[in-house]
């Protein structure tokens, strides 16, 4: 039985939430007690609610396991927008929750797209600051399903602002961080926003027509040959 099958066979032996024996679970599953220990230690470091220890027994201490769920980029950033607002309330242990809950929904979504930059994360980015480009979300999403260019006041990480033109192409979600690629006049070339940074966003009235080399899929041919997209 290979590592990742038998792992799940454990999860399943838990989930009645009784206490079950090392010796019990090695007999079951054919291995050595040893193996069950360090089995155990890598769900418990994996962040599966199990508690116990060698000589006693384990037990899973979650009441609910939820079924694989399948969600659309909207239902993610409501998602995303409930858990900013559990990790700015004043209760301690929800805040706790929504961390835990935020790395558990990193851990599964997929990761066939480019690498962020180093360092985005939870602990470099509370929910506060993500979730100061909520309201710029709608707005977005309307300009990139009608190709419509946007004026924007934006702040970049060395807090200087300036006013900005652009062609939005898609956003991207980078756990409790979205971004938003576009095609920037001032730069004359593909930038990545931080839509948090963004700010007094306004459509204008003239659509954009695709332009070769500047369209999302001229994108994604300079990823492809790795050159690197600045961010702002």
């Amino acid at each position: 039985m290979r590592r990742s099958d038998r792992l799940f066979e454990m999860i399943q032996i838990l989930r009645d939430g009784r206490l079950h024996r090392a010796q019990d679970m090695a007999d079951r599953l054919g291995v050595a007690v040893r193996t069950v220990y360090r089995d155990m230690d890598t769900l418990m470091t994996s962040g599966v609610p199990v508690i116990g220890e060698r000589g006693l027994g384990y037990a899973m201490t979650a009441p609910i396991t939820l079924p694989p769920l399948n969600l659309s980029m909207i239902e993610l950033e409501a998602l995303h927008l409930g858990m900013a607002v559990v990790g700015q309330a004043g209760d301690a242990e929800l805040q706790q929750a929504a961390r835990s809950l935020s790395a558990k929904i990193d851990a599964v979504l997929p990761e066939d797209r480019s690498a962020p930059p180093t360092g985005w994360g939870f602990a470099t980015y509370p929910f506060k600051d993500a979730a100061a480009g909520f309201a710029h979300l709608p707005t977005l999403r309307a300009a990139i399903r009608s190709r419509q260019k946007l004026r924007m006041t934006y702040t970049n990480l060395g807090r200087e602002t300036a006013e900005r033109v652009i062609r939005p192409l898609k956003m991207e979600y980078w756990g409790r961080l979205w971004t938003c690629t576009a095609w920037c006049e001032y730069c004359n070339d593909f930038m990545v926003f931080r839509i948090d940074r963004m700010d007094d966003i306004k459509l204008l009235p003239s659509l954009f027509v695709e332009e070769q080399g500047k369209t999302l899929i001229d994108h994604m041919a300079r990823l492809k040959a790795g050159e690197n997209i600045a961010s702002d």
